[in-house]
């Protein structure tokens, strides 16, 4: 029997379908984009041996590394992901780019579209990475491509400006080199976690700042170096399975929570509802706006007591005040929709609860089906008067705003 993963014709034609249903469902919308990626076969850069339908699953990512601990370090990222990022940056031919996070699939992808005239450096902090990326871009005809090995938190030597900066890592902070690195009409397109979400954003300059034009949301194996950052977990005491996660500090003392599971669990449902399709982005970006104390909430299910009932275990939309805690829950409501509910614990659980209620319902009346928050990012020692947002993030070389548009 023909192996099918070193059948060209089969890869090409699970290749030109899975290009067909990214184009169809809106991931892909430029001819450019839809050519190069017809064009360049994953299969060249995926580990040899990876059955064809998941080179070509289009929402599945391709593992290529896996630290000792069993954490994948670097992909082969899934072609949905690179479609709409790549739609994002809006390359052109002869452009200089710059990509953060190296690997070799998307580096192709990069060179076919700047063309014989542009440039293309990629860079990665991991040698195992870049190695791997040079020798599969050099052997299918890519050797143009700069492959470098450093810290991308730093300014990369020789790059000069780039028209656009592509960060295919993910990224919790936004180094001052990116921005200097960056042309004034260029475009920076980043993977950012705020608040334990996120979204691949594509950002200019405006003003002295970088500001949004498009966010989807996205998953991506961290950044690693001098911008790498730790979520802070705070373990629910007197359980040793409830596990809340917060991306930007504790607003609380961990004290606090010390009784929360002592008081019984507080159910209801808010009558608002979602359908089992409708997209889950302003309602997670309108709760992290709005709630001082957001956070995500996970269970680890080996040690179930059952102290909480989460939907999904791994990931639930939480927030914490004072000594109580809550998190999100769903059940049907039809056959299209799902209602939302929330569980709480603690002393002051009800007041937790009216105030995700109040959320919820502002949501569904004034955000539902609008558009993304507008996303800012300041230097450091942007003033308050400077940073416009109705949620303002600080971090290490940046001060981060969320606010929706005007009506």
């Amino acid at each position: 029997m023909t192996d099918p993963t070193n059948n060209a014709d089969e890869a090409s034609r699970q290749r030109h379908k899975m290009i067909d249903q990214l184009r169809d469902e809106g991931w892909i919308t430029s001819l450019e984009v839809e050519a190069v990626m017809r064009r360049v076969p994953r299969e060249l850069f995926t580990p040899p041996g990876t059955p064809l339908t998941e080179v070509y699953d289009p929402w599945s990512a391709v593992v290529t590394k896996t630290s000792e601990h069993g954490v994948q370090t670097s992909s082969v990222s899934a072609a949905q992901v690179q479609g709409f990022m790549l739609e994002q940056a809006q390359i052109k031919p002869g452009m200089t780019v710059l990509e953060i996070g190296s690997g070799g699939m998307n580096a192709a992808y990069l060179a076919e579209l700047v063309g014989p005239e542009g440039a293309v450096t990629t860079v990665d902090i991991d040698p195992d990475v870049t190695a791997r990326a040079e020798r599969l871009l050099a052997e299918n005809g890519y050797a143009r491509v700069r492959v470098v090995t450093a810290d991308a938190a730093e300014p990369i030597p020789g790059l000069g400006m780039a028209d656009v900066i592509l960060v295919t890592v993910g990224a919790w902070d936004i180094p001052p080199a990116w921005t200097h690195q960056l042309n004034p009409k260029g475009r920076l397109v980043v993977p950012l976690r705020m608040r334990g979400l996120t979204r691949s954003i594509s950002f200019v300059l405006k003003d002295g700042h970088l500001e949004s034009e498009s966010a989807k949301v996205c998953g991506f194996v961290p950044m690693q170096g001098a911008t790498e950052h730790q979520e802070q977990l705070l373990l629910v005491a007197g359980t040793e399975e409830v596990a809340l996660r917060f991306d930007d500090g504790v607003p609380i003392e961990p004290g606090q929570l010390d009784n929360a599971v002592t008081t019984p669990r507080l159910e209801t449902w808010t009558g608002v509802t979602i359908g089992r399709r409708e997209p889950l982005a302003t309602l997670q970006m309108h709760l992290a706006i709005t709630l001082p104390g957001f956070c995500t909430m996970s269970l680890d299910e080996e040690k179930n007591s059952g102290v909480v009932a989460p939907t999904n275990p791994r990931f639930s939309l939480a927030a914490v005040a004072d000594d109580s805690f809550a998190y999100l829950v769903v059940r049907p409501a039809g056959d299209t929709d799902v209602e939302y509910g929330i569980h709480a614990l603690g002393r002051h659980a009800q007041q937790l609860v009216d105030e995700l209620t109040a959320s919820l319902r502002d949501w569904a009346t004034l955000r539902r089906g609008g558009p993304d928050p507008i996303i800012r990012v300041y230097p450091t020692d942007a003033t308050e008067d400077q940073v416009v947002g109705d949620r303002v993030i600080d971090k290490t070389h940046s001060r981060i705003s969320l606010s929706w548009p005007a009506a």
